[in-house]
C-alpha cells in the first residue's frame, strides 16, 4: 500500500517545507523506495500561469504541460523524478471544479459545502496521484501556514485521509519556526507550541516536528518541545539554517528522520546510498573561484522569478568548481543610450523568458551587445526571440522588425503567434510541456547535447516566422534545432561568435544536481574560459 506523508508549516511562511520534504524524499529514494511528490496551494488562482512572477516567483512547467508552483522545481531537482500536472493543485482549481459540477447538476441539487464537497475533491486529488504513480511513498506539501483561513479545507482533508487509512499509512510532519533571541541568547519554543495547538484544534496531532532555527539546539530544548507538543523526543528534528539548500538532505540524514518515517509507516529501507549527493555537496564546498553572469530580465525585483535559471547556472558552475554569482540588470532601464555603459564589464549575458512589452527593447540591446562584442550569450524563450529581432534590425537592416505581440502592423514580423493560439484567453493557451527537437549535425547545440536531438519543456505563445528563415540563414544565422512535426525553430546560434545560442524552450527545468543541462554547462564553461 502507498504511504502518505503530509508536510505542514507553522508560525511563518518561507521556512522550507518544500526543501524539507524534498530532502526526506532524497533519503527515502536512495534507500530503494519509489517516491513521488505533490503540492497543494491555498490561493484561488486556477494555476500560477497568469500570476505576476514578481509576486509569486517563477512558473515551473512539468513534462505534460502543467503550469505549477516553483516548489515543484525543487522537488524534481532533489528527487530526480519528472512530476506531472497532478502534482500541483490550487484551491482555485478545486473550487472551480466544484462550481462546474454544481452548474452541471452533478450534486443533484444538494447544498454544496466545504465539507464534504470541497474536502472530497481534495482527497480525490490525493488518491489520483496514488493510483497513477504506484509510488511507495507520496510526500505532499500543504502550502501556506496553519491557521490561515484558506488552508483549512486542505488540513481537514488530510485529517480525513489519516482517519480513512490509519496512522500506519499516513504521517504528519510539521515544520515550524524556533526563534533565537540574541538579546537574551535563548531559543523560544512558544511559537512552536502555539502552532501545534492550532493543528490540534483542527484535529491533527503532528507525528514529527521539524524545528527550523538559526543554529543547532541541545537535547534539553528537544525535551521541552517533546513534552509540550506531545511528540517523542527523537521525533523533534533539529534543522538549523544552511548556506546551501543542497546540504539539507545531509543534515536531515543525521537526524534519522527517514528511519523515523520508515518505522511508523512500516517501510522496508534498503542500504542508504547518497554518495552522489555527498560528491555534489563537496563540489559546492570546493567551488571558490567566482564567475559573474549578467541576467537581463524584467522581473529582477524578485530573484525567485528566475529560480530554475539561477539553480541551473549554480549547478553548472559546481560541475566545474566555479561559484556563480549574478548581476541583475533591469531590462526596462536598459536603453540604446546607456546599454554599453551598463554592460561594459559583462563576461556572460543571459536573457530569460518573459511576457509583455516592458523590457523588450532593453533585452534587444543586451543581445546586440553580446553579439557585437563576442560575449557568451544564452537566450531562453523570449531571449531567443529578441536575439532574432536584433539580428533582423542590425544585420538585415529591417529597422521595424518586431514581434506581433507588440506590433501587429510591422512589415517584418520576425516573431508571430503560434498557429491556433489566441490572445483573448491568456490562461492555459500556451504551447506547454515536453517536445523533441532535432539538432543540426556539427552545430554548437549538437556538440553541447552530444546527440542529434534534445527533449525539453516549452511555455510560449509566439514563435519564429519561417517566412524569414532563408534570408536569416543567408546572413549567417544557424537554425540548429527544429521541431520537425511543425517545422518550428527551436534553437538559433551564430557561428561567428564563440558562444551565442538561444532556444525557444526552457532548458532550466531539466537541470539536476550532478547533471546540469548541457546548454547551461556550455555557457558557464565559455564564461569561465573568457574570464
Amino acid at each position: 500500500m502507498t504511504k502518505h506523508i503530509f508536510i505542514t508549516g507553522g508560525v511563518v511562511s518561507g521556512l522550507g517545507k518544500g526543501i524539507t520534504g524534498s530532502s526526506l524524499g532524497v533519503l527515502l529514494k536512495q534507500s530503494g523506495l519509489k517516491v513521488f511528490m505533490q503540492k497543494f496551494d491555498p490561493y484561488l488562482n486556477i494555476d500560477p500561469g497568469t500570476m505576476n512572477p514578481i509576486e509569486h516567483g517563477e512558473v515551473f512547467v512539468t513534462d505534460d504541460g502543467g503550469e505549477t508552483d516553483l516548489d515543484l522545481g525543487h522537488y524534481e531537482r532533489f528527487i530526480d523524478v519528472n512530476l506531472s500536472k497532478t502534482s500541483s493543485t490550487s484551491a482555485g482549481k478545486i473550487y472551480s471544479e466544484a462550481l462546474d459540477a454544481e452548474r452541471q447538476g452533478k450534486y443533484l441539487g444538494k447544498t454544496v459545502q466545504v465539507i464534504p464537497h470541497i474536502t472530497n475533491l481534495i482527497k480525490e486529488k490525493i488518491y489520483k496521484v496514488e493510483k497513477e504513480n504506484a509510488a511507495d511513498v507520496i510526500i505532499s506539501e500543504i502550502g501556506g501556514t496553519v491557521g490561515d483561513i484558506e488552508s483549512q479545507p486542505f488540513i481537514e482533508a488530510i485529517r480525513q485521509v489519516r482517519m480513512e487509512k490509519g496512522k500506519e499509512n499516513v504521517m504528519f510532519i510539521h515544520v515550524a519556526l524556533l526563534p533565537f533571541l540574541s538579546i537574551s541568547s535563548e531559543f523560544k519554543t512558544k511559537p512552536i507550541q502555539h502552532s501545534v495547538k492550532e493543528m490540534l484544534s483542527l484535529g491533527i496531532q503532528p507525528d514529527v516536528i521539524v524545528a527550523r532555527s538559526e543554529k543547532e539546539f541541545d537535547d534539553k530544548l528537544k525535551d521541552k518541545i517533546s513534552s509540550f507538543c506531545n511528540v517523542p523526543k527523537e521525533n523533534v528534528i533539529n534543522c538549523p539554517d544552511s548556506n546551501s539548500i543542497y546540504k539539507v538532505p545531509l543534515l536531515i540524514e543525521k537526524t534519522n528522520l527517514h528511519k523515523i518515517v520508515a518505522k511508523q509507516l512500516d517501510l522496508k529501507l534498503g542500504e542508504l546510498n547518497i554518495s552522489d549527493w555527498i560528491k555534489f555537496v563537496k563540489n559546492i564546498e570546493n567551488s571558490k573561484e567566482e564567475i559573474v553572469i549578467h541576467i537581463v530580465g524584467k522581473y529582477v525585483e524578485l530573484s525567485d522569478a528566475y529560480l530554475s535559471v539561477m539553480e541551473s547556472l549554480k549547478i553548472a558552475g559546481y560541475e566545474i568548481k566555479k561559484k556563480v554569482k549574478f548581476k541583475w540588470i533591469d531590462a526596462r532601464k536598459l536603453t540604446k543610450e546607456n546599454f554599453e555603459q551598463i554592460l561594459k564589464d559583462a563576461k556572460g549575458i543571459l536573457v530569460p523568458g518573459g511576457f509583455g512589452e516592458e523590457g523588450i527593447e532593453g533585452k534587444i540591446c543586451a543581445a546586440h551587445f553580446a553579439r557585437i562584442n563576442n560575449i557568451p550569450y544564452l537566450g531562453i524563450c523570449l531571449g531567443m526571440q529578441v536575439a532574432c529581432i536584433e539580428f533582423a534590425r542590425n544585420v538585415l537592416n529591417f529597422s521595424d522588425a518586431n514581434t506581433t505581440e507588440l506590433n501587429e502592423n510591422t512589415l517584418h514580423p520576425i516573431i508571430h503567434i503560434l498557429e491556433g493560439k489566441n490572445k483573448e484567453n491568456i490562461g492555459g493557451t500556451l504551447r506547454l510541456g515536453r517536445y523533441k527537437t532535432t539538432l543540426k549535425e556539427n552545430s554548437l547545440a549538437a556538440n553541447l547535447y552530444k546527440t542529434n536531438f534534445a527533449i525539453e519543456r516549452h511555455r510560449h505563445r509566439y514563435e519564429f516566422n519561417n517566412d524569414f528563415k532563408k534570408i536569416f540563414e543567408e546572413a549567417g544565422m544557424i537554425f540548429s534545432g527544429i521541431y520537425d512535426e511543425k517545422e518550428l525553430v527551436e534553437i538559433i546560434e551564430l557561428s561567428e561568435n564563440d558562444f551565442f545560442i538561444a532556444v525557444q524552450y526552457h532548458p532550466e527545468f531539466t537541470s539536476r544536481p550532478n547533471r546540469p543541462n548541457p546548454l547551461f554547462l556550455g555557457f558557464v564553461k565559455a564564461i569561465a574560459k573568457n574570464s
